[in-house]
């Protein structure tokens, strides 16, 4: 029995931020001091370290449940399959529905609930639900639908994953550049192949980490303190997914029954692009290995970090040959792998 993903989805927004429109922003410390590199050579340095060029924000107009329904629909016309099939409806997410102009995160109905309503399914045994898991999410509810499956209670389940989290950023923190919009959708079911989720490992981390990211107030001491925004330790972050992610992806690999070489593309989560480049090596150096030319297809130069939207979102990149240097071949095993709010880490080792 093969579980695995028949259809895929993504959408990407229309309005492109690039570095230099965050040339005019007034950049301040935690402590709401000024710093004092000029912000060209502040974005210069971000560059640098995350790789971004630009990203990808959503219309004045539009929701999260909007673009998570953009590409629901997209995976389903993919996969071909009558919506009123579907058991379960799985969104992945972190802030809700922000309206633009609004710092209020809206989960009531779930985000589930409304793409569900947007789609038109009338069937009430199509059971939608939301999942809070980080950046991790889609890879989370990939895992969650094919437990359902394997245990006989569905047969189709979409997992969505939709962020926008341009309504949720300070633009006082230099981090705020690192943040985006998109939405990636995957309809799981089961056949007869050879394919599919072949292992999954999964963990959250909450002893010392658990508010490595979190809700603060903005580091303008001037701005309404009340309102808050994503905010995140860097640092600490970084150190902790080098640590706990490589060893997660060699645990799935090694419950898999692949081996190392059987490995033709690493799916991760498009956080930072150094980050993800010592991840996929440290990965490696586990197995006494150099990191493999092209074979971690990255999204983030162009789109930036729209959590949990980025490993759907390329991984149907390069599905589709959108990406120089990357295809995917029926029979290839990859790995897909995050790490996000909680702190929560996940890999999946797939055949296609």
């Amino acid at each position: 029995m093969a579980i695995k993903i028949t259809g895929l989805g993504s959408y990407v927004p229309d309005v492109v931020k690039k570095n230099v429109n965050f040339s005019e922003h007034k950049f301040l410390n935690m402590d709401g001091s000024s710093i004092k590199s000029e912000n060209e050579i502040i974005i210069e340095k971000f560059k640098a370290i995350t790789g971004i060029d630009e990203r990808r924000y959503g219309s004045d107009a539009m929701t999260s449940s909007d673009m998570g329904t953009i590409a629901a629909q997209a995976a389903i016309d993919d996969a071909s399959v009558d919506p009123e099939t579907l058991d379960y409806i799985i969104c992945a997410h972190n802030y809700g529905d922000v309206q633009k102009g609004s710092n209020f995160s809206d989960i009531v109905p779930s985000l589930g609930s409304r793409i569900k309503h947007n789609l038109r399914i009338k069937n009430p045994k199509c059971v939608a639900y939301d999942i809070l898991f980080g950046c991790p999410g889609w890879i989370e509810g990939v895992i969650q639908a094919q437990a359902f499956i394997k245990a006989g209670m569905a047969k189709k389940c979409l997992v969505i994953g939709t962020e926008m989290l341009s309504r949720v950023v300070d633009n006082h923190d230099r981090d705020s550049m690192i943040y985006s919009d998109g939405a990636g959708a995957s309809v799981i079911e089961q056949d007869d192949s050879d394919t599919g989720i072949l292992a999954f490992e999964t963990a959250t981390f909450t002893y010392d980490e658990a508010y490595f990211l979190f809700n603060g107030s903005s580091y303008n001491p001037d701005a309404e303190q009340a309102t808050k925004y994503i905010k995140m330790y860097g640092r600490k972050i970084y150190n902790f997914a080098l640590t706990q992610v490589p060893q997660a992806m060699k645990t799935c690999l090694e419950n898999s029954g692949c081996s190392i070489g059987d490995v033709k593309k690493i799916f991760i989560h498009q956080a930072n692009e150094k980050m993800d480049e010592a991840i996929v090596s440290r990965f490696y150096k586990l197995h006494d290995l150099e990191m493999p030319e092209h074979i971690m297809p990255m999204s983030i130069n162009k789109l930036g970090n729209s959590s949990v939207a980025t490993v759907p979102t390329v991984f149907d990149m390069v599905r589709n040959g959108d990406l120089k240097n990357h295809e995917i071949n029926k029979g290839d095993v990859f790995i897909f792998a995050s790490v996000g709010a909680g702190m929560n880490i996940n890999a999946m080792v797939y055949r296609y």
